[in-house]
């Protein structure tokens, strides 16, 4: 002999709640109208106080489903065995059609009247949570060799400083070249000068001059192969 179906089923009859501390956790289940009929529900629950259920009561219209959401509040500490004790109970109920959830009454899930009221028994279940990954990594992870952008680093900052060497002895050379050059066409003026019209030390002056002039054009040749 097979049973009559259930007005409502529930799924899942089992409410996991993944517990943490001082954090409100919400969990849900579902009422599925297996007939032709408009069904009214009610949820209670042992433990009121701990608990927020929406909707509480209502119609769930035929071969259809309603969403139950039920809220626990936080938790100030964890129980020593992870196991609780509350419970839950959905009665449900034939009503009129064209009922709503305004039109349910404590007495509609009477039992000691003529109500046919099937109830379901809901348990509660207590998780824990998923854990997170830590953002610190694992020591034998973490190594004594550097990372590949310090490595990085490291190896374009030497030819880096290279450059700015090399840069700035150019930039020296090139200034001392400059003023060879001018001192180079100072003397050249005054030897000019010299060759023009004056007599003072006129064996012994252009003599050093010319040697001064040549040692010069020496030197420039010098840095200007270097450069």
């Amino acid at each position: 002999m097979t049973s009559e179906p259930l007005l409502l089923s529930i799924e899942p009859l089992d409410l996991k709640f993944p517990l943490e501390l001082n954090k409100s956790i919400s969990t849900s289940f579902q009422l599925i109208n297996n007939t032709d009929n408009h069904v009214a529900f009610k949820v209670k629950t042992t433990n009121p106080r701990k608990y927020t259920v929406r909707p509480n009561s209502g119609i769930v219209l035929p071969r259809s489903r309603s969403n139950v959401t039920v809220m626990m509040q936080p938790q100030m500490e964890l129980p020593p065995d992870m196991q609780c004790r509350d419970k839950f109970l959905v009665q449900s109920v034939i009503t009129d059609p064209g009922s709503t959830p305004k039109d349910i009454n404590p007495d509609m899930f009477n039992k000691s009247g003529d109500n046919d009221v099937e109830e379901c028994k809901l348990k509660v279940i207590y998780v824990s949570p998923p854990r997170k990954p830590s953002p610190v990594p694992e020591e034998s992870e973490e190594g004594t060799s550097p990372t590949a952008s310090e490595t990085d680093l490291q190896e374009h900052s030497e030819p880096q400083d290279n450059s700015i060497k090399a840069r700035d002895l150019i930039l020296r050379l090139m200034e001392e070249r400059d003023s060879i050059l001018q001192q180079n066409a100072k003397l050249n003026r005054d030897l000019e000068l010299l060759r023009r019209g004056r007599h003072e030390r006129r064996t012994g002056v252009p003599l050093l001059y010319i040697l001064l002039v040549g040692l010069a054009g020496i030197l420039l040749g010098f840095i200007v192969r270097n450069v």
